[in-house]
């Protein structure tokens, strides 16, 4: 395993939080960065596109202070996902904006790039390409990227159809940089085990959905803290890509959770429209996604204090006696 030097001496647990649509914000990313784990969110949350120079000045200003403060135990890095996407007409402005601020991690999404991997390197970041295939992992890593983010069975969003086992012993046979992995962690005990499995760092979503500085409805939050791994129903009809959806959101919706209809994936849309909204359904608006990790879940609370919980029951998972 290896780690890269930008996250060492600043984790307190190896997680990275990952980009949550409409839900990581300032906010969110700066106590999870302050609590030792790397924040992030999607440049698209920042709406309209100008907000994102907004975001960024108070996150890089905020954590910079912090550390002043603290300089025996700095926070974490930050990362700002990028959906590379065709569709997302914003790509250009939000890199340049990555680019003044010298953003220190880039997860890519949606398509491997080269140029803008090269663009990342230039400022002196790295970047992580999540993908739910090998197929993916190989064409990520030849494009350039320096990490690789496994999103398997189990993980919220738009989750891979992988077992976590399979996908990072198959991904080690032939890579032996740093990696994420995603799929159903929401305690130390998970974060552990994908340590064990040869990943560098949990991946976690759904558990912060569930946090007081998350941007939720709180419908939502209570939603996640109630819910398990059977309320988890996966479907591609809400953006044209299979991802994790909750059960409960989906019958308050009107439908039918056990017979859902498919989507055409050439209609997905992960642009903006003319006004700088990221473009989705309305119809779709209290769909919420979540992965089958948050049966760990069963309370709101502030990231820090969730944060705290994961470190101890990572620093207290041992193998049991046999």
């Amino acid at each position: 395993m290896s780690m890269p030097a930008l996250f060492k001496g600043r984790l307190s647990i190896p997680v990275i939080g990952s980009p949550l649509f409409i839900i990581s914000v300032p906010d969110l990313v700066i106590a999870q960065c302050k609590a030792g784990v790397v924040g992030s969110f999607p440049a698209l949350n920042a709406r309209p596109p100008e907000l994102l120079d907004e975001w960024l000045a108070r996150i890089t200003e905020e954590l910079a202070a912090y550390d002043r403060a603290h300089p025996d135990r700095p926070s974490a890095p930050f990362a700002v996902n990028q959906i590379v996407h065709k569709s997302n007409n914003r790509l250009d402005h939000d890199m340049q904006l990555c680019a003044k601020y010298k953003v220190p991690m880039i997860i890519s999404s949606l398509g491997a790039r080269e140029e803008l991997n090269q663009a990342v390197h230039g400022w002196g970041g790295i970047v992580f390409h999540d993908v739910i295939n090998q197929k993916f992992a190989h064409k990520a890593i030849e494009k350039g990227a320096d990490g690789l983010i496994l999103v398997a069975a189990g993980a919220g969003g738009h989750a891979g159809t992988i077992s976590p086992l399979a996908f990072v012993a198959e991904t080690r046979k032939w890579f032996d940089g740093p990696i994420a992995l995603s799929g159903a962690i929401g305690n130390g005990k998970a974060i552990r085990a994908a340590r064990i499995l040869g990943a560098d760092f949990a991946y976690i979503g759904s558990a912060f959905i569930a946090t007081k500085e998350a941007n939720a409805v709180e419908k939502y939050k209570e939603m996640i803290a109630g819910s398990s791994a059977d309320d988890i129903v996966y479907s591609n009809l809400f953006t044209g890509v299979h991802g994790n959806y909750l059960k409960p959101s989906i019958l308050a919706a009107g439908m039918d959770p056990e017979n859902l209809p498919t989507s055409d994936p050439s209609k997905m849309n992960f642009g903006t429209d003319a006004s700088g909204e990221r473009a989705k359904p309305k119809a779709w608006k209290e769909i919420w996604g979540s992965g089958q990790g948050i049966g760990s879940i069963d309370k709101v609370v502030p990231a820090a204090e969730l944060i705290a919980r994961f470190k101890k029951e990572y620093d207290e998972a041992i193998d049991p006696p046999l």
